[in-house]
């Protein structure tokens, strides 16, 4: 890891095996998985809302193939087809119109033989305080991989964390592979 590096958190190192090629990762916070991406030799694009995360994404990509785009995802349309599309602590974040939107796209916009890889909270989540009064979208337990049907899921897990006042983050990830066209 380089200077200012951060570990990748559990769904990021879930993640990093199955990410290759030209990769959109919306949502990207600090960069750490797009940063790990590049340095194994991806084409990165890395994407936020948060103006302080894509300046210290920026600094610490210097050398690599990666670009940071401050943008706003609630409404994004991703242009172009990519190799692995991550969503990772995103969509949970959005309106459940919003949050199916930008799931539709991601599905649309892998590249055949490509990854999705998309990681939500899911009902059951008691420890709501992290959203404050933003709208936010609980997906059910196994939607992620019903808006995947017929992909290869690579991987499919719930995870369940302890947070404050006794209360229970539940997420879902999911890594499905996009099969070649017939």
């Amino acid at each position: 890891m380089g200077e200012g590096d951060f570990a990748l958190n559990p769904f990021e190192a879930l993640a990093l095996p199955h990410v290759r090629g030209r990769v959109l990762d919306l949502g990207c916070g600090l960069g750490n998985l797009s940063l790990a991406a590049a340095r194994g030799g991806c084409n990165v694009l890395a994407l936020d809302a948060s103006a302080t995360a894509i300046e210290r994404v920026r600094r610490a990509a210097a050398g690599l193939d990666l670009r940071a785009e401050r943008v706003e995802l609630t409404g994004y349309r991703i242009a172009g087809s990519f190799d692995t599309i991550i969503a990772i602590g995103l969509l949970m974040f959005m309106t459940r119109e919003a949050a199916r939107a930008l799931l539709g796209e991601i599905r649309m916009h892998v590249a055949e033989g490509g990854c999705a890889i998309v990681n939500v909270l899911v009902e059951g989540t008691t420890y709501l305080t992290m959203f404050g009064s933003a709208p936010y979208y609980l997906f059910a337990p196994r939607e992620l991989e019903e808006a995947f049907a017929g992909w290869d899921l690579l991987q499919s897990r719930p995870d369940r964390f302890d947070a404050p006042d006794a209360s229970e983050k539940r997420f879902a990830t999911i890594v499905a592979r996009r099969p070649a066209a017939r």
